[in-house]
This record gives C-alpha cells, structure tokens and sequence, in this order.
C-alpha cells in the first residue's frame, strides 16, 4: 500500500495553480456517448477517477486518444456495448453516471452497483427514479437495468437534489422526445459545466444555474470541444492549506463564481483573502479566530446543496477549526460516516468532541503532532494531508490512492510550494 510520509511545521510559500474540476470532468466524459461524433474535452485533471471513466468509455467500444496531458478526444461512434463491468463500477461511484447517456441514445443499459468512497449510505434511487419517469424501464437483480424503447419528457421532481442524480436526468433528457421540467435539481459549478457542454452539442437547456431546468429533446447530439472549469473543492483545500500553515501562498485559475458559499464558511474561522483577477491570495497576516455568532454563541459551520457550503470541504473545515482559537460546530448533515475521520486528528492532539455521525465539536487551536493515519476517502485523506503540514514531527498516511483519486500530482504541486511530503 503506498504512503505518504510528511514532515510537517515547514512553511507554504509559492503559487499553485487550479486543475480541472473532477466532478466536473467524470459527468462530460458520460455525456460523450451522447454525440453521433468526436468530442473533445480540455482541462482534464489527470487523477485516479477520470482514468476509470475512460476505461469505462474503451470498454463500451469508445474510442480515446490522449491529444496533451490535460486535453483527450473521445469518439463515441464505436459504441456497440451497454454494460459496465464491475470491477470498474466498484473503482468509481461515478460509473452511474453512463446509465442516463446509454439509455437515451441506445435504449439499454447494464451497471452493477457503483462504488466509491466510504462515507455512508450513499441513495441511488433518485437516479433510478428519474430514469423510470422519463419512461425507462427499471430491473434490480444482481446489477441495476435500464431500457426503454424511447425516452419522452415530462415534469420530473427530484426526492432530493443529487449531484449525480440530476447529471444523469439531464443527459437523458437531452434525447427524450418532448419537454422535460426538471425540478428541485441540483445546481453546483460542476453541474453548470455538464449543461454548457450539452449544450454546445446541440441541447436545449434552459435554466442553467438554477434548480429548476427545462430541456427540449433533440434527435441527436453533435461532438464539441470543450473546456472543464477549475476545481473549486482543489480551492477551499489550498486555502484550508495556507491557512493553518500560515503560508504565502497564491492560488491561480480561480473564478470568483465559485467563492461566496467558501467565504461563508471560511469568514467564521477569521480566514480572509485578497482575489486579483482569477488569483487568489489567502491572508496571512491574521491569526487564526473563531468568530462568533451574533450574541456570542458558537458558530456552525454546516454544508447544503449549492449554494450552501460544500459537503465536500468540511472536513478540511475541521482540520482548519483546530488552528483557530475558539470553539466551532461543524455539522456534516448529508453523510453518517464522513466525520469518522476526527479520531484521527484526536490522535494528533486535537480537541474534538465528536457529537454524532454527523457533528462534531472542535476547541481551538491545538498543537497537533505527527502520527500514522489510513485515509478513508478523498477528502478526508487531504484534511489528514493539511493536518499533517502544520502539525509537529513526521506524519505517515496509508492508502493515498484515496487522496489521487481527486488530486492531480499532489506530491509533486506540494512540494513544489516549500512541503516536505514524498511518496513511498
């Protein structure tokens, strides 16, 4: 199992620059099958999940070339094959994402159950859901089934506002005959990016940004070329970085779009930043400072779908939450695993109370220490990452393959802003 070993307490100064955003490149790469032409995406982040995906698209009969290191040309003209294979379903939850694209342009489609990280119970019935309203008929064997002679739009109203959920009633939609309504849909930066693309392949997208989308079907879909946005949960992870490092850091390729539900959570830490065109500049000249809630009484810091604050950023929240001084709520409310990861900064030297599955208490600021942790997903892999930088003495994290899995070359960007991280 590969590692990393971190010597921590070294200061962060330098520049990094944003790549692709991942949950943005895994929905454009699903949606390829879609167009009756080549289509070509740029911006890709070159990370563990979007290897899967192209795997998953070579195995349906697609055709995948590599044209630079951030840039690829799918052809999906090939595609004879409606079934994704398990052992790479079970690689990356977003393999759910070809059951919409397949359905719509093939009338079938055969996935097992998805994989992806341990976070807790993780729905897909808004997929087979939204599926099944749009006429697809549903089989839940021993894999999930979908087929359907043809897909006709109508009003569609998501039991709750998934990310992957609404990507995949969005691609379909896109070759449904008719109207479709989707509401209640989920509305991320990531989600806004699938739109786009769909929409420069000839779709009829109405909405975009907001949770309620309106779809007119087209009879088909041409190739493009595309570009993904920068990766806005790669932001709030460089600036929880910066922050309890105190590090001169710079980070480029930001889009202001992507920043007032960070500052919501991030204000409540005393953690500021100056933004000159798309670089970002955290301050370190304050300290670290819990900033109560009006009256007095202690902040939370809790995530919702967007624009709320990012479900995927609070456990890099926690580990900033240690730095600060005071006493801070954080409140993961959407899965009943994902803070199991504060034993860990406990065994750091934190002062963390954890409430519930999905509370958690944090007294601030702790000396953390170094010690040998498991990363049990992306992001709490990363939070165990920034805690180790700050923390006193060498760190060991087991299991990296979790943390590159949304990371591109992460060793390599840190070190070369002054970390001292390698790989083993």
């Amino acid at each position: 199992m590969d590692k990393y070993i971190i010597e921590g307490g070294y200061p962060i100064k330098g520049t990094l620059a944003l790549s692709g955003n991942k949950n943005a490149a895994l929905p454009c790469i699903a949606a390829s099958v879609l167009a009756h032409e080549p289509v070509t995406l740029r911006n890709i982040p070159a990370i563990e999940d979007v290897a899967v995906m192209f795997d998953v698209f070579r195995y349906l009969g697609g055709l995948v070339e590599q044209i630079d290191a951030h840039t690829w040309c799918l052809d999906p003209s090939p595609i004879a094959n409606c079934e994704v294979p398990e052992e790479l379903a079970r690689k990356v939850r977003a393999s759910i994402l070809f059951a919409g694209p397949l359905v719509a342009r093939f009338g079938k489609a055969i996935l097992p159950p998805p994989g992806g990280d341990t976070i807790g119970r993780r729905r897909i019935d808004t997929h087979i859901v939204a599926l099944q309203e749009l006429g697809a008929r549903i089989s839940l064997e021993n894999t999930l089934g979908f087929s359907a002679t043809k897909l006709v739009g109508v009003p569609v109203f998501l039991d709750e506002a998934s990310v992957t959920g609404t990507e995949n009633a969005i691609m379909a939609a896109s070759l449904a005959e008719g109207t479709t309504i989707l509401m209640n849909a989920a509305c991320e930066p990531h989600v806004q990016d699938l739109c786009r693309m769909l929409i420069q392949m000839g779709a009829d997208i109405d909405g975009v940004g907001s949770n309620r989308l309106i779809i007119q079907g087209a009879k088909s879909l041409n190739g493009t070329d595309f570009t993904i946005s920068s990766d806005y949960m790669e932001l709030g992870s460089f600036i929880g970085l910066a922050a309890v490092t105190g590090g001169d850091l710079r980070i480029d390729g930001v889009r202001a779009d992507d920043l007032p539900p960070l500052k919501v959570g991030f204000s409540k830490l005393g953690v500021t930043w100056d933004l000159k065109g798309n670089t970002l500049r955290p301050n370190n000249m304050v300290a670290l400072r819990v900033v109560p809630d009006i009256g007095g009484q202690i902040p939370k810091i809790d995530d919702a779908p967007w624009p709320g604050f990012p479900a995927d950023l609070t456990s890099i929240m926690t580990v900033v939450a240690t730095q600060a001084d005071g006493v801070a709520l954080i409140h993961e409310k959407m899965f009943e695993s994902r803070m199991f990861f504060v034993d860990k900064l406990i065994s750091m030297g934190a002062r963390i109370v954890l409430c519930d599955p999905h509370r958690a208490i944090v007294y601030g600021p702790s000396k953390l220490v170094g010690n040998v942790m498991v990363s049990p997903d992306v992001r709490a892999g990363m939070a165990m990452v920034i805690a180790a930088l700050c923390a006193e003495g060498t760190s060991i994290i087991h299991n990296v393959y979790q943390i590159e899995r949304g990371y591109e070359n992460l060793v390599e960007r840190l070190s070369s802003v002054g970390a001292h991280i390698k790989r083993e």
